[in-house]
């Protein structure tokens, strides 16, 4: 195993004895701090780790091509990679949707971490943030079939125990726009590179306040 992978194996092991031994609402084990708003990549990946679950939109074959939106769990990796992993099932819409057509977007919101004070969801100072991209379907024999598994099932045990039958599958948002508000002044420029590339430091980011 190369330094990079025995670093991660061990980081998971962290993260896994501090959601033990300090379990916290959704899931989530806050950072030490979120970043300046003015660090658009650092802030989009803090917001994107911090949450357990937002809004999946599809494009519904049922509705004639309208958009559909889910509320589903996610995780975007131990450690955190930016990219949102779920586990779906195609007895519901949205997995069924994406086989189909893989046209997606997520939508995620602070409000859920606790962050926003007495800020309104709709304000702009309660960041949310917009990923569009593509919905695919994990090869379950792959390596990314795994990370995505002890990813998901970390932040949501319950996963675990469902149902066998109804053939849940890893899926993942191949992330190609990334729609930001996190202040006053519009949408913070931020392409997919600069977002997927902001360096990590264990389980907080290093541009902060």
């Amino acid at each position: 195993m190369n330094p990079r992978g025995v670093f991660n194996y061990f980081l998971s092991l962290a993260f896994c004895f501090l959601v033990s031994q300090n379990p916290v609402k959704g899931g989530r084990l806050l950072s030490i701090s979120k970043p300046h708003p003015d660090a658009a990549a650092a802030f989009a990946r803090w917001l994107v780790s911090q949450n357990s679950w937002g809004v999946l939109n599809t494009i519904s074959s049922d509705l004639g091509g309208a958009p559909f939106g889910n509320v589903v769990s996610f995780s975007d990796g131990i450690p955190s990679r930016g990219i949102p992993y779920f586990y779906l099932t195609t007895l519901d819409p949205t997995a069924s949707n994406a086989l189909i057509d893989q046209r997606s977007s997520l939508t995620i919101s602070e409000f859920p971490v606790g962050t926003c004070g007495k800020a309104d969801p709709e304000n702009p100072t309660c960041s949310k943030i917009t990923l569009t991209g593509k919905l695919k379907l994990i090869d379950g024999k792959t390596s990314e079939a795994e990370f995505a598994q002890t990813a998901l099932f970390t932040k949501h045990p319950e996963m675990k125990g469902w149902p066998k039958d109804h053939n849940f599958q890893f899926f993942k948002l191949e992330i190609e726009d990334i729609f930001l508000i996190n202040w006053f002044g519009g949408p913070k420029p931020l392409t997919v590179d600069q977002y997927l590339h902001t360096k990590m430091n264990g389980f907080s980011l290093l541009e902060s306040f």
